[in-house]
């Protein structure tokens, strides 16, 4: 018989798309006992508006207002998940400094819940959360069902992450030269093109070209924001 990971691995890796994935990730979270689940993303560019993308069963009127007043911003289970990876089980001292939110929340049916977020080298930051109405989570289920959860949100997060990065952010996808990763190091070092041609041993003309294809790839208005959006999507390294 298959393990409860290896059953929701093949169900993951079986899935033609997002919407069959979140199928899996509803079902397996009402396995473990939970009414709601959510996968939120935040892609990392543009870096002054991130884009927030949400997944999952969440009652619809919940995550249009989630999204419209952009309550990502003043989430306490995502400001948590951007300091830590570790596990969160939610309690009322964790909302205080958001008792509206909070109570729009447990509105909705959002009363009880568990959260895991994770970032990766694409610069993805992700956050799986799982929740319900009533029954507080008791250390026993916690015990019994806190790896299997933390294994789900590893998984879920490498398969949505990469289907909606994608989508989202294309850009994510551009393949930089060798050439072109090192003039856009320099560039992310303060270095003109000058200097990179003097340090690499190339003609000005060379390094400007270089840095015009990693622009054009990267769909950037100029160099400096093909250097950022590089380093944020995880380009520079090799």
């Amino acid at each position: 018989m298959k393990s409860w990971q290896e059953a929701q691995l093949h169900a993951l890796s079986t899935a033609k798309d997002e919407d069959e994935i979140t199928s899996v990730l509803i079902r397996a979270a009402r396995e473990l006992g939970f009414d709601y689940v959510a996968y939120g993303m935040q892609v990392p560019i543009p870096v002054t508006r991130p884009k927030t993308i949400i997944v999952g069963n969440y009652p619809d009127a919940w995550r249009e207002r989630y999204l419209r007043e952009n309550f990502v911003a003043i989430d306490p289970t995502v400001a948590y998940g951007k300091r830590s990876v570790m596990p969160l089980v939610w309690t009322e001292q964790l909302f205080e400094s958001s008792p509206v939110f909070w109570e729009e929340a447990k509105s909705h049916g959002l009363r009880v819940g568990w959260s895991q977020a994770l970032r990766d080298a694409r610069g993805v930051f992700g956050m799986l959360t799982f929740a319900r109405a009533h029954d507080n989570l008791s250390p026993k289920e916690l015990q019994d069902s806190c790896m299997q959860m933390s294994w789900l949100a590893c998984a879920m997060h490498e398969m949505l992450s990469s289907l909606l990065l994608a989508r989202h952010v294309p850009e994510a996808a551009a393949r930089l030269s060798p050439r072109e990763i090192d003039v856009l190091r320099w560039t992310a070092e303060g270095k003109t093109s000058a200097e990179i041609a003097i340090i690499m041993n190339l003609s000005e003309r060379t390094v400007n070209f270089h840095v015009n294809n990693a622009v054009a790839k990267l769909d950037a208005s100029n160099k400096i924001s093909a250097t950022v959006k590089a380093s944020v999507l995880g380009l520079l390294e090799r």
